[in-house]
């Protein structure tokens, strides 16, 4: 997907956001010109892995294919898939991604926790593109 969002594999896979040195406010997706938080003046931005765990803030499932730039093979039926906003409490955010294969809206409640893995959004032939997905801790796939 986008280069330096996220890095490693399995049990070390981590999503990378960017910490401001001046306020300690933390972004994702990443931030590499100016700090965001409006009440800084600005400082280094560094690279910070994130918690590969969080919590459930909230949910709801993706029932129609979204528009481009989405890949997607519109000769295929389409599969619903969940998407979960996790909130990351050390870093103070929360981050949205689509639930691992299998999970639905059915398995999920607000406040379970969540752990980030690798995912594929699509691939085909010539490419995988990869990307996150957020899974109820203690499930594998």
């Amino acid at each position: 997907m986008v280069d330096g969002w996220f890095a490693g594999a399995a049990d070390d896979f981590r999503l990378l956001g960017t910490r401001c040195a001046a306020c300690a406010s933390v972004f994702f997706p990443r931030e590499d010109t100016h700090c965001r938080n409006p009440r800084c003046c600005g400082g280094d931005l560094e690279e910070v892995p994130l918690s590969r765990r969080g919590r459930v803030w909230s949910y709801t499932d993706s029932r129609y294919r979204p528009p481009s730039p989405y890949v997607s093979n519109p000769e295929l039926p389409w599969v619903p898939y969940a998407l979960i906003a996790v909130e990351l409490e050390a870093e103070r955010i929360v981050v949205l991604g689509q639930a691992a294969p299998g999970v639905t809206v059915a398995d999920l409640t607000v406040g379970m926790e969540v752990e980030v893995v690798p995912g594929v959004l699509h691939e085909d032939a010539e490419t995988t593109r990869t990307t996150w997905h957020w899974r109820p801790t203690g499930v594998r796939a």
